[in-house]
């Protein structure tokens, strides 16, 4: 009997995390995916021999065996979609060839219409998986090795979009100053996004453990992408932060280390852990309540509020190594970016040929 092993049975557990890699591995591989998977492969499969292959490729090859759930949850989701595409085309993920791959890569560009950003990280995901499955010794080569996404022809600084210097302060102007928790807990949040650079999941990651106290000077320690650092805040962010600790101790909450920093107000989620999402949305509404989220030719998005503290910072004269570490980058050459988009309008070569059209 056929199975149709892409049915809407085969959903991959990636909103599940915390119990990987088992539970997401048995709703992946039922036992006619295990019999398909061991088709034409010279020793013979076993369950067990597949869950461990996945559970490797999951936990241990991404991100060198460090990824966040986020990660996790993202490859999981990747690897569902190039399932069902298989499934779609009639083919054996198992027995896919590099033809298959490259037809894969081509109804991404062709159908699907794709970013080569987008379309590099599902060929990684591919290629990780089938890579899992040849140290595994399920297969005898990658069928995905060596096939590249389109290439991008594109300025590199066209992706940056921040506020200008006038607008930072219209956009915190737009919060309200009362003294609530909320109030409070959303001011903190923007202006240290806006003013220090740090990405929505490191404010997604924050405990009161993060907390770095030296003497007077405050600072956040926060879980990039890959690094671990210390983000110093102003004295008046350091200020704004300690009115929100009092607030939410006043408001009777218990401020244990592994408190959440930010916490969510919403009914049903009350006290857990602001979500990315929330926070997204949280910077939308005030961007939109000031009529900067989108602008001709310019459109904001919370990670702009990242771009912004990069671009002003060396805008303003602060050394690019040090706008590096302070933003978290493990290459100069993506701090630069920013460099690029501020001297472009204002160090345009064009202006000192000093040549008069009117």
């Amino acid at each position: 009997m056929k199975s149709d092993y892409y049915t809407a049975e085969l959903v991959l557990a990636y909103d599940f995390v915390p119990i990987l890699p088992i539970a997401l591995l048995l709703r992946l591989y039922d036992n006619d995916i295990l019999l398909m998977l061991a088709t034409n492969t010279p020793p013979p499969l076993t369950q067990t021999d597949l869950l461990d292959s996945f559970a490797h490729f999951l936990n241990v090859d991404v991100a060198s065996g460090d990824a966040s759930s986020d990660t996790i949850k993202n490859y999981a989701c990747q690897t569902k979609k190039y399932f069902e595409w298989c499934h779609q085309q009639g083919i054996k993920p198992i027995e896919a060839t590099r033809a298959d791959v490259k037809q894969y890569r081509r109804w991404l560009v062709e159908v699907k219409q794709y970013k080569p950003g987008t379309i590099a990280l599902k060929l990684t995901v591919v290629r990780r998986l089938y890579a899992a499955a040849v140290e595994k010794g399920l297969i005898l080569a990658n069928p995905a090795e060596g096939i590249k996404p389109p290439s991008e022809c594109r300025d590199p600084a066209e992706r940056i979009t921040y506020l200008e210097q006038p607008e930072v302060p219209q956009l915190l102007g737009a919060i309200p100053t009362d003294k609530s928790v909320m109030s409070l807990r959303v001011r903190l949040l923007v202006a240290v996004m806006v003013l220090e650079g740090c990405r929505t999941v490191e404010m997604h990651r924050l405990s009161i453990k993060d907390i770095v106290r030296r003497g007077a000077n405050v600072g956040l320690r926060v879980r990039g992408k890959r690094s671990l650092r210390v983000v110093p805040l102003t004295p008046d962010l350091a200020k704004l932060g300690d009115q929100y600790l009092a607030a939410r101790k006043k408001a009777g909450e218990s401020l244990l280390p592994d408190t959440p920093l930010f916490t969510s107000h919403a009914n049903g989620s009350a006290g857990e852990r602001l979500s990315r999402r929330s926070i997204q949305r949280i910077v939308d509404k005030y961007l939109s309540a000031t009529g900067l989220k989108c602008t001709p030719g310019r459109k904001l998005s919370a990670h702009s509020l990242r771009h912004t503290a990069g671009t002003l910072a060396l805008r303003s004269g602060a050394d690019l190594r040090q706008v590096q570490d302070w933003l978290g980058h493990a290459d100069p050459r993506t701090t630069s970016i920013y460099a690029h988009v501020g001297d472009r309008w204002q160090n345009n070569p064009a202006l000192r040929l000093g040549v008069p059209l009117f």
